[in-house]
């Protein structure tokens, strides 16, 4: 029970990485909002796990606004925030992604932590406590090609989690990162371009570890670094990727 007695809002926890998340954290004692902008399948997942569920576009102030509100109604209070929704581009020359694509990329992966920080920060800082996990990936480290914008997108969520720790240390506030290779979950067509054995045997070469993350990965990660065990631990991207960004 490392997550006892604390509220935390999953942004995209309805499926894939946010959903492996949310079931660990439950798992480990937490009260837990679900924040997707897939409102049915956020109330699905809420309603087999025992969480709270809010329709939420991440990019949207007005819906970030709301998500905190509905927390602090349900709970009282917010511990724990993880910037996990995220999309990509299909791969692709980087002078070929459309405007509407990388606009985006940009505001679902970026934006959405400006704005999640703006109305969420002030509550966290006003209890002296809480810790905000970020979810990039290693494509912001050890960058694909044809990716570039959404590699770009999340080599910005690293910098971002290195900047908020230094600024919020001081009051009370742990800030990082997990940079986890692509998983089996509903983004890894995308990110491949196509999903067959000979793609995805392709994929898996490159990782040491030989096989992809996997929700329970993530979810084990993210306990770690939100639980009073990461106390000491700010600023960090921490690789789940089966080495490979060796």
């Amino acid at each position: 029970m490392r997550l006892e007695n604390k509220t935390a809002i999953v942004t995209g926890g309805a499926s894939g990485f946010g959903k492996g998340i949310v079931e660990k954290f439950i798992a480990e004692g937490a009260r837990v909002v679900i924040a997707d902008w897939n409102g049915e399948a956020a109330r699905d997942v809420a309603a087999e796990l025992g969480a709270e569920a809010v329709t939420c576009d991440v990019s949207k102030d007005a819906d970030m606004a709301a998500l905190k509100d509905a927390a602090l109604k349900a709970f009282g209070q917010i511990d724990i925030l993880v910037n996990n929704a995220g999309v990509t581009h299909l791969p692709a020359p980087m002078e070929e992604v459309s405007e509407a694509d990388f606009d985006r990329v940009l505001a679902v992966n970026c934006k959405s932590v400006y704005l999640a920080a703006r109305h969420i920060v002030p509550v966290m800082k006003a209890a002296g406590r809480g810790a905000i996990l970020n979810v990039a990936s290693t494509a912001g480290v050890s960058p694909r090609p044809r990716l570039n914008w959404y590699n770009a997108s999340k080599g910005w969520m690293n910098t971002a989690t290195k900047t908020m720790a230094v600024e919020l240390a001081p009051v009370g506030i742990r800030v990082n990162a997990l940079n986890p290779v692509a998983g089996d979950t509903p983004l890894l067509a995308s990110f491949m371009g196509e999903d067959t054995p000979e793609v995805r045997a392709k994929f898996l070469s490159t990782i040491p570890l030989g096989r992809f993350s996997t929700p329970e990965d993530m979810g084990g990660a993210a306990c770690y670094l939100c639980s009073d065990e990461a106390s000491m631990i700010t600023g960090v991207c921490m690789e789940v990727d089966g080495g490979r960004c060796i």
